[in-house]
């Protein structure tokens, strides 16, 4: 009876300590489920910050590029005054910044610049219509709720800028970025083409080589011409074909003139001063009032290539190195570096240096010989070019400068200029010698003069008119200032 008893008492002991294993497991089980549930709740809610993050970004990007690409948005008013160097810098040339370094952005966050919401029925079109809104690319992950731009926080900025998103998930995460700009620096170029020295040899054959659509030329000195017709006279019924002047058979356009620091002179029939002087040429500028050059410093130059472009050194054999680190047998040629495939190949900014990799001086110039058909971008030789290029050069779409049409607005026309062999900026500190006949659609500035390798060398300039606005491709007319970028909310 007793032995029974002791077998009972171990038999309830044994069940109630399963019981409570299993009611330990029960609980156990609970809790890692109530945790795997909220780390998948967790996770998900990741997910999803992590995604209006991105959009914020994606956004922020995308007014950054508004900067860039003028066309997208040139029918916004708001949008085109945002990007409109209303300022002067200090060679009065148009800037973001007016003479004492100011941003031309002075608004505050409450009273901003720039400001779309998206509770507002038209800016919601204007943001977010599925077919035509600015940020309709991002549609299927989200929506831009508020947009705005004003006043940087830190001196020598542009603006900042300030977005808030919500994803279209339910419930919706909403995600607000904040981030400062900054502008480029680069001066706008106002001049087609520019010569610091005379342009052109006061003898028959020795004349200035360079034929001129759309801008404007500067000569420091002198400016030689075979005849009284070689410039082209302004009209303002001009046609814009796109042709040169030889297949256009008249020497006339709506924009050129004529800026010289010295006199015009003729060769034939002899060599003569030019007296039945044009008024769109401008003689006699040196000393006074003076011939106004676009300059681009040569230490700015060379420290944005190393930011945002491609920096070379050069040595007497006219052989490239990058980085501008000179180790023998790692020399490349021009041909590799500055060749364009075809059109919308944008090499962006190349900047050749000096033989030693100092400011540029008398004895420190070498020499970049360019053979390529087609080139596209912005090429900075501290020295010389030879300009002669192997090919027939490329067909390329272009934009005349801006014209009123019958309602007074201005527009701009579309045309095709064919055999171009350069399409952007050329600029030479020393000088640009021409073998054959090269086509150009863009600007040059040259520190000394243009000549020509023999009687049938000629260099023909179509002036792009966005240089004028500050528009280099392949260089960011605005990016995001490092440090800047913070999340609100």
């Amino acid at each position: 009876m007793f032995r029974r008893n002791i077998g009972s008492d171990q038999q309830g002991i044994a069940l109630l300590g399963a019981m409570m294993i299993v009611l330990v497991l029960s609980v156990l089980a609970t809790t890692l489920l109530n945790l795997s549930g909220q780390e998948a709740v967790s996770a998900s809610a990741a997910g999803q910050l992590a995604i209006a993050q991105q959009l914020a970004d994606a956004s922020a990007e995308l007014v950054v590029g508004w900067f860039h690409e003028p066309l997208s948005t040139s029918t916004i008013p708001a949008i085109v005054a945002l990007r409109t160097r209303t300022g002067r810098d200090t060679n009065g040339a148009p800037s973001f910044f007016d003479a004492t370094g100011r941003s031309q952005f002075l608004g505050t966050v409450d009273r901003p610049d720039l400001h779309f919401q998206a509770k507002n029925d038209s800016d919601n079109r204007l943001l977010n219509d599925r077919k035509y809104g600015l940020f309709r690319a991002m549609q299927h992950l989200g929506h831009v709720e508020e947009l705005k731009v004003y006043a940087p926080t830190d001196p020598g900025l542009l603006c900042t800028l300030d977005t808030t998103v919500a994803t279209n998930i339910t419930p919706s995460v909403r995600q607000s970025v904040r981030m400062q700009l900054s502008a480029l620096g680069l001066p706008a170029l106002k001049t087609a083409v520019q010569v610091h020295r005379n342009l052109g040899q006061p003898q028959l054959g020795g004349e200035s080589p360079v034929s001129l659509h759309w801008g404007d030329l500067k000569v420091g000195g002198n400016l030689v011409l075979k005849t009284s017709t070689d410039l082209p006279r302004r009209s303002g019924i001009a046609p814009l074909s796109g042709q040169g002047y030889e297949e256009l058979g008249q020497r006339e356009d709506r924009w050129v003139e004529a800026w010289v620091g010295g006199d015009v002179q003729l060769t034939q029939p002899l060599v003569q001063p030019f007296t039945d002087v044009p008024t769109n040429i401008h003689v006699g500028q040196h000393p006074v009032p003076g011939v106004r050059f676009d300059e681009w410093p040569y230490e700015h130059l060379k420290r944005m290539a190393k930011r945002f472009g491609r920096y070379y050194a050069i040595d007497r054999d006219g052989l490239l190195y990058p980085q501008g680190i000179v180790e023998p047998g790692k020399g490349v040629s021009p041909d590799v570096v500055v060749r364009s495939q075809a059109p919308g190949d944008q090499l962006g900014l190349i900047f050749v240096d000096t033989l030693d990799q100092m400011p540029p001086r008398a004895d420190n110039l070498g020499v970049l010989k360019l053979r390529a058909p087609y080139i596209e971008g912005t090429v900075v030789m501290q020295g010389h070019i030879e300009l002669a290029p192997s090919g027939s050069g490329a067909v390329i779409p272009a934009l005349s400068p801006p014209t009123l049409d019958q309602s007074n607005s201005l527009v701009r026309t579309p045309v095709h200029l064919a055999g171009i062999n350069f399409n952007g900026v050329l600029h030479a500190i020393g000088t640009i010698t021409l073998s054959g006949g090269v086509r150009l659609y863009g600007a040059a500035l040259v520190g000394e003069t243009i000549a020509r390798s023999d009687s049938g060398s000629s260099l023909e300039v179509w002036y792009d008119h966005d240089l004028g606005e500050g528009l280099f491709r392949g260089l960011p007319v605005v990016y995001r200032a490092p440090g800047t970028w913070m999340a609100r909310f």
